[in-house]
């Protein structure tokens, strides 16, 4: 194979990984450019392009799929997954990416030349060049926000938020998240060294362009990459400086920094050992500290209950396509129920956690009821004279009254704050134990 689609070869690889075999987007990635996929170690920019490539082709999946299906006479068997992965690649190249046409036909071909379907490559190369020169038509008349999303989430979205809501949704996920940091300190000055931009809540906002690393302040610390929905739990529990506050569910670690660097004394807590050595790293970097411990989460119990308690516990991520693509292709209803009895169980377990008087803020990054709002409907009617709800005040959250619900909660949709690049999709409740 040519020495330039290497990086093609990184992003079939990827692509593959992750709907065959339902592997997260970041570990198929890394696996595959680090497994050297088409030749040499490729270059940082060629990596930066095959991740391009198959994150995007995850994103607009469903567009892909229908304008293969329009240029095919039956469909393809099971069995010729590869040549559907190929062709996809190759059309998210054409239309979204603006390859040149040759070099986007050209690799799909050469991809399919290397595998035991080489028989295929005559109809991909049919297909690619149809699409080549009709495929800004077809691409006019879909609907994208719909066929994007699996359907399963789009009749939950639908039914819980509306059709228009549903759709806002749907079409937020398309665009290109910005860069969101958090800092410890100095937000003001640091927004003007990144060329960012505060937001009411202390984030500080940004384009990407570039290595990370890179950038001003990382190598020392300065601040760290989060998302400015997720950084609205940790705000919940208010002055925590000096108080002792569990953070169940840790990893990766962004609200433990957070409660560290606003004083408190942070029990870090996660079931994944792997994930609270990246939590620990982090740690190092931004010169904070917390008590880390890799323990189940539904039966950890400290020597002393806490003053506060931050659960940001296990979910479908649905609130993070924008970002994680992958996230909602390899689920079902079926895995939300799953993880909704996880989150009761994690829920009925951090009341023992907490001192009588103390906050419970529970949030998670999914856009379904199932995993938010009826969980805690669920445990104030378990346990009504143990929790009651203290309801988010905007002025909490920057003023951002469409985030509260009428309930007094925590719900940011990604199609908030549109014209400033959006926000994640996140639930938060914030709980006092009573004695």
């Amino acid at each position: 194979m040519p020495r330039s689609y290497a990086d093609r070869a990184v992003a079939l690889a990827t692509l593959s990984a992750v709907l065959d075999r339902n592997r997260p987007l970041e570990d198929a990635f890394d696996e595959a450019a680090g497994d050297k996929a088409g030749g040499d170690r490729l270059s940082a920019r060629d990596r930066g392009f095959a991740r391009l490539i198959a994150s995007t082709t995850l994103k607009r999946l469903g567009q892909a799929d229908d304008l293969i299906a329009q240029c095919l006479e039956k469909p393809l068997a099971p069995s010729a997954q590869p040549v559907r992965h190929a062709l996809r690649l190759g059309v998210v190249q054409l239309l979204f990416l603006d390859v040149p046409a040759h070099a986007a036909i050209d690799s799909a071909v050469s991809l399919l030349g290397k595998t035991r379907h080489a028989g295929f490559k005559g109809l991909a190369n049919a297909v690619l060049r149809r699409l080549d020169r009709d495929g800004k038509a077809l691409l006019e008349a879909q609907d994208a926000a719909r066929l994007n999303m699996p359907d399963w989430l789009w009749h939950l979205l639908s039914t819980v938020y509306g059709d228009t809501t549903a759709r806002a949704i749907a079409a937020a996920n398309l665009t290109d998240p910005p860069l969101d940091i958090s800092v410890a300190t100095d937000a003001a000055l640091w927004a003007e060294r990144l060329e960012g931009v505060l937001l009411p809540t202390g984030t500080i906002r940004r384009g990407f362009g570039g290595a990370i690393s890179d950038l001003p302040g990382y190598a020392e610390g300065a601040w760290w990459v989060q998302d400015a929905a997720a950084a609205l739990p940790a705000l919940l529990l208010g002055d925590v400086a000096g108080k002792d506050v569990i953070d169940l569910c840790a990893a990766p670690g962004g609200k433990t920094a957070q409660l560290a660097a606003m004083g408190a004394h942070v029990t870090a807590i996660d079931r994944s050992a792997k994930r609270l050595q990246r939590l620990s790293r982090n740690l190092e970097r931004l010169g904070l500290s917390a008590s880390v411990e890799a323990a189940d989460g539904t039966v950890w119990t400290p020597a002393e209950p806490a003053d506060a308690l931050l659960l940001d516990a296990p979910c479908s991520a649905t609130g993070t396509i924008r970002r994680h693509p992958d996230v909602a292709l390899g689920k079902t209803p079926a895995d939300v129920t799953k993880l909704s009895a996880l989150q009761d169980r994690l829920l009925d377990h951090a009341a023992e956690l907490v001192k009588p008087g103390g906050l419970l803020v529970y949030a998670t990054c999914s856009l379904l009821p199932a995993e938010g709002e009826e969980r805690i409907a669920a445990l104030l009617d378990r346990a009504p004279a143990a929790w009651e709800r203290v309801p988010v005040d905007p002025a909490e959250i920057g003023g951002w009254s469409e985030c509260v619900t009428p309930d007094g909660d925590l719900r940011t949709l990604p199609c908030h704050l549109a014209e400033q690049g959006g926000l994640d999709g996140f639930y938060a409740a914030r709980l006092r134990r009573l004695g």
